[in-house]
């Protein structure tokens, strides 16, 4: 079944003749009913604005009014749309083209430009025609940006090494140990001073690279002044590159890198040709382990456990009570007090166990208090100062004679190369090592009775 219907138009004077479809009427009946609406009445006998079409069974209730207003609305509706589909240009095709246009849900003005092949887009967020137009010839010109709700868009800050410094600083450096935190801030301090504060860091190259490591070798730049070994500068590079690098994948809150790439990437840091890594000898163990009750009852407990356990002083001196199993003969090494975040268990020998217990006998504590605490603060741990003063002290009681790389790290490099007949990787786990790599590169060392027992061995394998 249809119904006519003759409405006016919205265009102009005069009426239009439509013959619309059941589904369609039903398909455009507004939800709530109008009660009046002038002239637009239908043919025939039933002209009456609120008579209902309860005689037509196919429209049930609703009023031949509320049909034809729905019929307006629509047209109504359609002619917008079509009055709204225009646009402006500006500019030059290829060169610095501009349109503005409505978008089409929301009536928003947007502006499009190419840049660099691509097709970018931006809501001008107004409705106001000649305001689109003006925009898009000064933005055509060169005179002003994509304006965004109504204002010029800001540039964005040019980035200097300071900047970039202080960022890293907020976001990366909290999350590091004591000392690499330490080493963070005094190496972000020489770099400002040698490239400047206002450098900026895409522009460092090959050149920067090498009059930094010829100052700081000879002494010119740095905190102490004087000149430093090759490691020292490795130990310095690596940080301008990590931070380099973290901001070379790291975005501002436009989206933007902080840097399109590392401008240092693929260069080569100095390496120590000949290191100094002390291995503590038995004989120099034992009389730091004679003379340790002379300088303070921690001292000598962290001396056993570094000799028996192998672990970095940083751990020992982190460890806490409830870390211990007496009961079952280990200790736990908790991953936030490890250098390399490794947490793992490793058993104890029957030294430390005992030494760990006399302790315990003379310091009743439990739970969270520390193994080691600070002198004048039973609830803080011994600092790292006061564990390097009582390692000097010890040697000038024991009467060894001071080297330079003989300290609390010579310990674990002893455990490393007494137990260089076990397998790597039961090595690695009581010692607290992630790659069998670091060991064999740093920390493992063959002295000369194990030299000479191997072309022992060999001589006798040849028969």
């Amino acid at each position: 079944m249809h119904v006519i219907s003759h409405v006016r138009s919205p265009h102009g004077p005069g009426r239009i003749r439509q013959r619309l479809p059941e589904a369609v009427v039903r398909a455009t009946l507004p939800a709530t009913p109008i009660t009046r609406l002038n002239r637009f009445l239908p043919d025939g006998p039933d002209r009456s604005d609120d008579l209902p079409l309860a005689k037509h069974p196919f429209l049930g209730d609703i009023s031949f009014a509320q049909i034809v207003q729905s019929i307006f609305e629509r047209n109504r509706m359609m002619a917008r749309t079509r009055r709204s589909r225009r646009s402006y240009g500006a500019g030059e095709w290829g060169r610095n083209r501009v349109r503005v246009f409505p978008d089409a849900k929301t009536g928003l003005y947007q502006i499009e430009w190419r840049e660099n092949g691509r097709r970018l887009t931006r809501s001008l967020k107004h409705r106001d025609w000649r305001r689109a137009k003006r925009q898009a010839d000064e933005f055509a010109a060169g005179f002003a940006g994509p304006e965004i709700g109504g204002g010029a868009e800001a540039k964005p800050e040019p980035l200097t090494l300071e900047k970039l410094f202080d960022t890293y600083g907020e976001e990366v450096t909290p999350t590091k140990g004591a000392h690499s935190r330490g080493h963070d801030r005094a190496a972000m301090q020489m770099f400002l001073r040698f490239f400047g504060r206002n450098r900026d860091p895409a522009t460092l190259s090959r050149r920067d690279w090498d009059r930094f490591i010829r100052a700081r070798r000879a002494g010119r730049t740095g905190p102490s002044g004087r000149p430093v070994s090759d490691r020292t500068v490795e130990y310095d590079l690596k940080f301008l590159i990590a931070v380099l690098n973290w901001a070379a994948k790291s975005r501002d809150e436009r989206g933007r890198l902080l840097l399109d790439r590392n401008p240092l990437r693929g260069l080569r840091t100095p390496t120590e040709k000949n290191p100094t890594r002390i291995v503590l000898a038995e004989d120099e163990y034992r009389a730091l382990l004679k003379v340790s009750h002379r300088v303070d009852w921690r001292f000598r407990v962290a001396l056993v456990l570094a000799h028996e356990t192998g672990h970095r002083i940083g751990a020992i001196r982190q460890l806490r009570w409830f870390d211990i199993d007496f009961e079952g003969r280990t200790i736990l090494w908790r991953a936030e007090h490890d250098k390399s975040g490794y947490e793992h268990v490793t058993p104890v020998t029957d030294e430390a166990l005992d030494t760990l217990t006399e302790v315990r006998a003379m310091n009743p504590a439990t739970g969270e208090a520390p193994v080691l605490p600070a002198p004048r603060n039973p609830v803080a741990v011994v600092g790292a100062a006061r564990l390097h003063a009582w390692w000097q002290k010890a040697q000038i009681l024991a009467g060894l004679e001071p080297r330079p790389g003989r300290g609390w790290h010579s310990l674990r490099r002893k455990f490393a190369s007494d137990l260089m007949d076990q397998p790597l990787k039961v090595l690695c786990q009581l010692g607290g090592w992630k790659t069998a790599k670091t060991v064999l590169r740093c920390y493992q060392r063959a002295d000369e009775g194990q030299l000479r027992k191997a072309l022992e061995d060999r001589r006798r394998a040849r028969g």
